[in-house]
């Protein structure tokens, strides 16, 4: 009897312990299969992050006129590059696109075609120029983008037969198109016309007349209303005017375009990388197809 009684004890308790062993593996395999989809569900969710659009971004960028026809290009392809920012052109005069910058327009980059209006924005530049102490200009980020050259261009077929600077000291020269003194296109010919001694001369025998940029002075000479006109070899090349000549450094220096961001933007990580892409080999490509050249 007790060697019944204990085998049946041993039989109960290895099915029991038999049970035990069924219900832990089932409860190891829910808690598995729960992980499984936790991390499911973790994957998927960091897959829709990852593919959500970039939210688009304006950038106002304040731009010479002298620069339309190649930042109009640039923009394009910057869209190709990053499609979620968008670039809003303003081409005026340097001094124009100054005096908006400091009456409170709203612009994130500025590139002017002298380095005065920059200077005139930039705090850290010589109190002499910024003679009334503005502070535009994003530290660390202004730079030396493009140089230009001052060029004479005439109209289809050249009828005053003008040939160079000196020209225009003589009876070939009736009428000559300028920019406004207070424009950088303005400022180097009168610094041109001053090194040949016959500014004053033209003055008095209203020889000059004046455009409030550098595309309207180029616009009189293709229309030919002047005889000639002094204007930025980018220009003339886009306008497809013939040069008959070219100012050097020794007649009205280096024309340097400077670039920078500007304190007040609101988007100043995305306008540092628009003027970095604007240095890149793909840039200069287009800026040197129309007569720009990089700065050194």
């Amino acid at each position: 009897m007790r060697k019944r009684f204990a085998a049946a004890m041993m039989a109960a308790m290895m099915a029991v312990g038999a049970l035990s062993g069924c219900g832990g593996s089932q409860k190891t395999s829910h808690t598995q299969a729960a992980g499984t989809a936790q991390e499911g569900t973790e994957a998927e969710t960091t897959e829709t992050e990852s593919e959500s659009p970039k939210e688009s971004v304006e950038l106002i960028v304040f731009a010479a006129a002298s620069m339309t026809e190649t930042l109009t290009e640039i923009a394009k392809m910057y869209k190709e590059v990053r499609p979620e920012v968008e670039i809003v052109y303003t081409f005026d005069s340097s001094g124009t696109l100054k005096t908006q910058i400091q009456e409170g327009a709203d612009c994130d980059i500025f590139i002017s075609a002298a380095q005065k209006q920059m200077n005139q924005l930039d705090m850290a530049a010589d109190p002499s120029v910024n003679t009334e102490g503005l502070d535009f200009v994003l530290e660390g980020s202004r730079l030396n983008l493009v140089e230009n050259k001052v060029v004479l261009a005439v109209p289809q077929d050249n009828p005053a037969g003008i040939s160079s600077y000196e020209d225009l000291g003589t009876d070939k020269l009736n009428l000559i198109c300028l920019g406004n003194d207070d424009v950088p296109v303005g400022a180097y010919s009168i610094e041109i016309l001053e090194s040949l001694g016959i500014l004053e001369q033209l003055e008095r025998d209203a020889k000059i007349t004046y455009g409030s940029n550098v595309k309207e002075v180029t616009t009189q000479v293709k229309e030919a209303s002047v005889d000639c006109g002094i204007i930025y070899a980018t220009d003339a090349f886009s306008a497809g005017l013939t040069v008959v000549d070219q100012a050097d450094e020794d007649q009205c220096g280096q024309v340097i375009y400077p670039a920078a961001v500007l304190n007040i933007s609101k988007h100043q990580e995305e306008a540092q990388a628009f003027l970095d892409y604007l240095t890149t080999a793909d840039c200069a490509a287009v800026f040197e197809s129309v007569g720009f050249s990089m700065a050194k």
